[in-house]
């Protein structure tokens, strides 16, 4: 395998694309925001990364110290990924770099993949920017469901799949919709007040959502 290359240039900018530039790292840590996750679960929601590429670039991130491996115990017996404290705080970054690429997403092409997931930091932030508060929120779409833990802290953000036990909001929206406010086109607030997104639950966040 060939060595890595640097910038050698002195300059913060510099030393961070020196860590997380090459392609496929920024989108590596998308998927651990998630938790851990086996090597199968990542190569499976990263359609077009090929098995050596993404076993180099999960090396690299150990190295550097933005992810870990373990393994779990028995009976499941297999490795996980996840991110480290210095890896987790790339989430501010990973939502700046969606925020300014909103311009490019357009209408969902034919090629395009998609997984429901995908649309979680986008509707994390404009939740955030709500001011509805914090609580953990499943989120119902056609492609399917996963979850966020809107304010958490040192955890993982968001998560595959109903919540764990009884969520404080439960949002039901349309695919149209969720695109409309991943490319920064709509508000969750505003979805709701307009009835495209229907707001569920009895906690405080579903409350706040329903009364803003």
């Amino acid at each position: 395998m060939s060595p890595r290359r640097s910038y050698d240039q002195y300059c913060s900018a510099a030393r961070a694309l020196d860590l997380v530039g090459d392609r496929w790292t920024l989108l590596i840590v998308r998927e651990l925001l998630a938790g851990p996750r086996r090597y199968t679960d990542l190569h499976a929601d990263l359609p077009g990364v090929s098995t050596d590429v993404l076993a180099s670039r999960l090396k690299d991130m150990e190295q550097d110290g933005l992810s870990t491996r373990r393994r779990l115990p028995p009976p499941g017996a297999a490795y996980v990924y996840e991110l480290t404290s210095r890896g987790r705080e790339l989430l501010p970054v990973l939502q700046a770099l969606g925020e300014w690429g909103q311009a490019e997403l357009g209408e969902r092409r034919p090629t395009d993949a998609v997984r429901a997931h995908w649309f979680a930091l986008p509707l994390l932030r404009s939740l955030r920017e709500s001011g509805a508060g914090e609580g953990l929120v499943e989120v119902r779409l056609e492609e399917g469901d996963f979850h966020l833990y809107v304010g958490a802290e040192g955890g993982p953000v968001y998560d595959d799949g109903p919540a764990p036990g009884e969520p404080d909001a439960r949002l039901v929206l349309g695919s149209g919709t969720c695109e409309a406010v991943a490319r920064g086109e709509l508000s969750v607030i505003d979805a709701v007040r307009g009835g495209r997104i229907e707001v569920t639950g009895d906690g405080a966040l579903a409350k706040a959502l329903r009364d803003i």
